[in-house]
């Protein structure tokens, strides 16, 4: 396959392209799941195909295949060439690539067990067994749990020489309650919810994540929540868990600093970004104790590769440094319109799709606090854990965000239970609020497996390292779900 696709990046060299690279990829994946005591979903699937990138007196031209085949590869590689030449005719202006030196090297997700070697039987007796506690508990309405696994190969190949292999595996599951009271439905989910926990790595994820000793508290507090006091409506000290902070690092951070966003060529899905580029090295963005950073070298996180999908290393760098806004994501193409290099954040979800600009494992460093200190220095407040809804403007600015569990803080110590607690405010005033983090014992990398954006739409993991954050003077309500 490399002589294949050498021989057909020499050629578009030869017709006059300024650059091109072409990536093949096969990806295989399993997902398991078990509602109710019934095996709900028993899915595995694979995909194989290639995508040719063309940039041609400035302009792009993209165009993929399933078919391998010699003539196939060369003859979409032509199709791609044809439409950069279109794209040149009407192009406004030149789009001009940063730096790369040429790189040759392999990369591969270190594992224990390989999760697609593991019998499904294996995997199901988890499921079965946690969906048994879950529903043991009286008043649970519905029981749900899954398994899931990922795997991609990656060949990339470039114009300018680099020969870059990649094998990225992924493993991580989950489980939920629901009690149903009338029209009120409350929900409890484990170890996070929309997709619970992922990170690359091996089976040995799955087997980390412990669903089956947590599968009756969560029952428990599906229920309990039924009966629950609502959450106050007022402004108080709020201190967020960890899953809910990797949401809140997503939202307002991970992708307000995509750089395509700020440049406005995200405009028409899904927004543009409040900091736009003035503001770059100028912006308080947050208080001094907020240092967010990217680590797409991080071990385990599902952000977390060797090489992007334009050949630039994995890296590690300062987003926001002591509350100052610091950095972007970037690409190639758009690191260039900022005089700088990329800093490895272009990824396609698949062979089809034309790399841009995402996240990675966008974390929020550690502070020094113990989380019981936390509390006792908090006189009054809530602490709220677990998304259950999030609404953001395009411009990652104004934001609500709704959790599926609440307790107050009274004198220093955790209080009642709260249901349906939500929180609001505007991105940097929330930051600037931001006076204390948990040390790094109470720090994790949380994966969220299904961000999207791009038009057509790509699904992209990622992952957030957090530990429990408390603000001041926040602005607290009770939603209706």
């Amino acid at each position: 396959m490399q002589d294949i696709i050498k021989n057909v990046l020499d050629s578009l060299k030869f017709k006059g392209t300024e650059y091109a690279s072409a990536r093949v990829m096969g990806d295989e994946s399993q997902y398991i799941s078990v509602k109710n005591g019934i095996v709900e979903a028993l899915e595995q699937s694979s995909s194989y195909g290639f995508g040719v990138m063309v940039l041609y007196k400035g302009s792009w031209g993209f165009a993929s295949s399933y078919d391998l085949a010699p003539k196939n590869i060369e003859r979409i590689a032509m199709k791609a060439l044809e439409v950069a030449k279109a794209s040149s005719l009407v192009k406004k202006e030149k789009i001009v690539l940063s730096s790369l030196d040429k790189i040759v090297a392999s990369y591969k997700t270190p594992y224990i067990t390989d999760p697609f070697s593991v019998p499904v039987n294996e995997k199901l007796k988890v499921l079965l067994e946690t969906d048994k506690l879950i529903k043991s508990v009286k008043g649970v309405s519905i029981s749900f749990g899954h398994f899931r696994a990922y795997r991609k190969n990656i060949l990339f190949m470039s114009t300018d020489g680099s020969i870059i292999d990649q094998e990225i595996t992924e493993c991580g599951g989950g489980i939920e309650a629901m009690a149903i009271d009338g029209d009120e439905v409350q929900n409890r989910s484990y170890p996070n919810s929309h997709g619970g926990q992922m990170g690359t790595g091996g089976y040995e994820i799955f087997e980390s994540l412990g669903l089956v000793g947590e599968a009756i508290r969560i029952g428990e507090e599906a229920v309990a929540l039924l009966s629950a006091p609502q959450c106050p409506a007022e402004t108080t000290t709020l201190i967020l868990d960890p899953t809910q902070m990797a949401l809140q690092v997503h939202e307002s951070c991970g992708h307000a600093v995509e750089l395509d966003r700020a440049l406005g060529m995200e405009a028409s899905y899904a927004g543009t970004s409040f900091l736009t580029t003035d503001k770059l090295g100028k912006f308080k963005y947050g208080s001094e104790i907020v240092n967010i950073y990217g680590d797409a070298t991080a071990p385990g996180g599902l952000g977390t590769f060797g090489y992007d999908d334009e050949g630039v290393p994995a890296q590690k760098f300062d987003i926001i440094k002591e509350g100052m806004f610091v950095n972007y994501l970037t690409s190639r193409e758009t690191a260039s319109k900022i005089g700088q290099k990329s800093n490895g954040t272009a990824r396609a979800s698949g062979w089809g799709r034309i790399p841009i600009v995402r996240m990675t494992n966008i974390n929020l460093r550690p502070g020094d606090w113990k989380f019981q200190d936390l509390i006792r220095d908090t006189k009054d407040g809530i602490y709220m854990c677990t998304n259950r809804e999030w609404s953001i403007d395009d411009k990652r600015l104004n934001f609500q965000f709704g959790c599926e569990i609440a307790w107050e803080i009274k004198k220093g110590k955790l209080g009642r239970m709260l249901k349906n607690p939500t929180y609001q405010g505007i991105t940097p005033e929330f930051w600037n609020s931001c006076d204390a983090i948990c040390s790094k014992d109470y720090w994790q990398i949380w994966g969220v497996p299904n961000c999207g954006k791009g038009e057509p739409t790509q699904v992209a993991h990622v992952g957030h390292g957090t530990a429990p954050t408390r603000f001041r003077n926040v602005k607290i309500g009770v939603g209706k779900w």
